[in-house]
């Protein structure tokens, strides 16, 4: 990587000051002095290890400089989510926008640093924005076999005066070779039926029920049911991007199996190793910054005691604002109007 690639992504030490937070917030924003017993749960690696070194831990470290001491051929499934190519204050670590080309060169670095720890059966899911999906494309396409690409809808933010409000982030999914894991019928969507149709008198494809008529419906390609993490979750931690543990649950279901391993160089606050930890998968992450891992660790010490995924439940996912929905399934003494207000 040149000199310069590197300096657009220069790194700045910096510190974030704790607020006061309301009665219902259940924001993590546990500071480093205060979490300091999470962060001594991290490794650091600084020469070669083995794969039980590793396994379901947290490495403290720069994925440039760890990725290449870890094994080889060691990853099920890789999940990236890298820094947009866009200005970004993650907790005093800034990374400036740069040009496609020094993107570009970036993005081949730390995807080469991957290569050797994939099984040949390995698939790949790398986040990014609309603006750089060409460039992670490109790229992933001179290594990988792209199978599809994921568009989900990122509805957040209060837009733009002079410009379409940005909601869309993409997915890119590649596989290392023809043969992979694609596990359909488990990330199906149980979706309200608003036109039933029936042979014979009988539900067709549907399933009738006390609480309503719906279908388990096969995914597609675009996704309108995520909600980002918001301030009452408490999946919820104060990192700039953090991905919903919903979508991280449906790439680990999809593309992985039970005891397989998950490995995310860029974890932020944890998102991939505590759904993964959730739907009992093993799980290897690397994140640069001390504040990010404190928060990892302490949101995989509460997974010890709740593995609910908002917006999975009954083994399929839900559409939005449907939580009242699937306490019902489980809970047939809620009211038919605490359902019906939030159908």
């Amino acid at each position: 990587m040149s000199q310069k690639a590197r300096g657009n992504f220069a790194v700045l030490q910096g510190k974030t000051m704790p607020q006061e937070k309301a009665g219902r917030n259940k924001t993590i924003d546990i500071s480093v002095e205060d979490g300091r017993q999470y962060l001594e749960r991290c490794i650091t690696v600084d020469k070669k290890v083995e794969l039980t070194d590793i396994t379901d831990k947290t490495i403290l470290g720069d994925c440039m400089t760890v990725m290449p001491l870890l094994p080889t051929g060691f990853v099920d499934l890789l999940i990236a989510d890298p820094p947009y190519n866009l200005d970004k204050d993650f907790n005093g670590r800034k990374f400036q926008k740069t040009t496609e080309d020094l993107y570009i060169e970036y993005t081949e670095n730390w995807i080469e640093k991957a290569i050797p720890l994939l099984k040949p059966n390995a698939t790949i899911y790398v986040c990014c924005d609309w603006q750089s999906s060409s460039a992670v494309g490109s790229v992933l396409k001179k290594h990988f076999k792209i199978q599809n690409r994921i568009t989900w809808q990122r509805e957040k933010g209060r837009g733009a005066l002079n410009n379409w409000k940005n909601s869309m982030e993409d997915i890119w999914f590649a596989t290392n070779s023809n043969s992979y894991t694609f596990n359909v019928e488990n990330v199906k969507i149980r979706r309200k039926v608003i036109a039933p149709y029936k042979v014979d008198g009988k539900p067709k494809d549907w399933e009738e029920t006390a609480m309503g008529n719906f279908r388990n419906t096969y995914p597609s390609n675009f996704w309108d049911d995520i909600s980002v993490p918001y301030w009452s979750m408490p999946e919820n931690t104060a990192h700039p991007t953090q991905k919903p543990e919903k979508l991280l649950a449906k790439l680990i279901l999809a593309s992985s199996n039970p005891g397989n391993v998950v490995f995310d160089p860029f974890v932020g606050s944890g998102s991939t190793s505590v759904t993964s930890k959730k739907l009992n998968r093993h799980f290897v992450g690397i994140e640069i910054n001390e504040q990010y891992c404190v928060w990892a660790e302490k949101r995989l010490e509460m997974a010890n005691e709740d593995t609910t995924i908002q917006g999975y439940a009954d083994s399929v996912f839900w559409e939005r604002n449907t939580a009242v929905l699937q306490k019902k399934f489980k809970n047939p003494q809620i009211t038919f109007q605490e359902w019906s207000e939030n159908v």
